[in-house]
């Protein structure tokens, strides 16, 4: 499975911006579909994630009430939409994907960047 990520960019604290992450494949019968990010120096982590076929969803603390992750079944492809970004939502974004079974995620993005000026 190939995943590819953009929408990215450089904006100003409060402004929005939408990601995608399309996926070459469905392979999973279920499968999850996740956005991370990662500082440099710092590990990664998970802020949002989505059941394909529910559409269930669970949100880091510090993102709640201002992302959303959606999905286009028809499309294969997982969206965040980041409203009131902060300074502190700069990193590079990945989208990864697993079964809904396994413990880890298995495909990832190359990432895209996000820089949040104050």
């Amino acid at each position: 499975v190939q995943l590819q990520a953009y929408g990215g960019g450089l904006v100003q604290a409060g402004a929005c911006l939408r990601l995608s992450c399309a996926a070459s494949e469905r392979t999973f019968t279920n499968w999850n579909m996740a956005w991370a990010r990662q500082v440099l120096g710092k590990e990664r982590e998970e802020v949002a994630t989505i059941t394909w076929n529910w559409g269930a969803t669970y949100y880091k603390d510090s993102v709640k009430g201002r992302f959303t992750i959606s999905r286009d079944k028809a499309k294969n492809t997982v969206y965040l939409q980041m409203n009131s970004l902060k300074p502190e939502d700069t990193a590079i974004y990945y989208c990864a994907t697993k079964s809904s079974e396994a413990a880890q995620y298995t495909y990832w993005g190359q990432g895209t960047q996000v820089t949040v000026s104050s």
